[in-house]
Formats: C-alpha cells, sequence, structure tokens
C-alpha cells in the first residue's frame, strides 16, 4: 500500500478547536486542506460575524460539495467530448 492510500491520524486545529482525524493523504495535503478551511472559515467570520460556528461550517460544506459537483460535471463533459481513437 503506498503513503498516498494509507490512512493516517493528523493533529491540527480548525476554527480555534483542536482535532485529530484520520485519512489518506501526505501530512501536507492535510495541511493545506486545513489551512484552506481556516481561511474560508475566517472569511465568513468576517462577513458575517453574526453568524455561528455552526452556521459557518454549514456554508463551507456547501460550498465544498458545490464546488465538487462543478467538476465533477466539468470532467463528464470533457469526457464526452474526447475521441475515443485518440486514446491510447
Amino acid at each position: 500500500m503506498s503513503e498516498k492510500d494509507e490512512k493516517r491520524r493528523f493533529k491540527t486545529t480548525i476554527g480555534g478547536k483542536k482535532y485529530i482525524l484520520v485519512g489518506k493523504g501526505s501530512d501536507e495535503h492535510l495541511q493545506s486542506v486545513s489551512d484552506l478551511l481556516n481561511e474560508q472559515l475566517t472569511q465568513l467570520r468576517q462577513t458575517i460575524p453574526e453568524a455561528s460556528d455552526e452556521q459557518r461550517a454549514i456554508l463551507v460544506a456547501f460550498n465544498a460539495i458545490s464546488k465538487q459537483f462543478e467538476l465533477a460535471d466539468q470532467l463528464t463533459q470533457r469526457s464526452k467530448n474526447i475521441d475515443p481513437r485518440e486514446v491510447k
């Protein structure tokens, strides 16, 4: 099993709270995800300070899933546009 496929424990702080996450990927990848999540939570805290932590977390999750759908749609469109004779 490669390091990329191996589950690992990762300690991080998100939104000021400490977490131990279990997932695949390198420490660098998991830290990048944590950093981006913290950036998004900070932006939301500044934009809508009256929102609760739970509301901000839901908005971040909604945006992430929306982006995932967009990327999946793009991938589907690209794969439909590929001529099977071009794939070797």
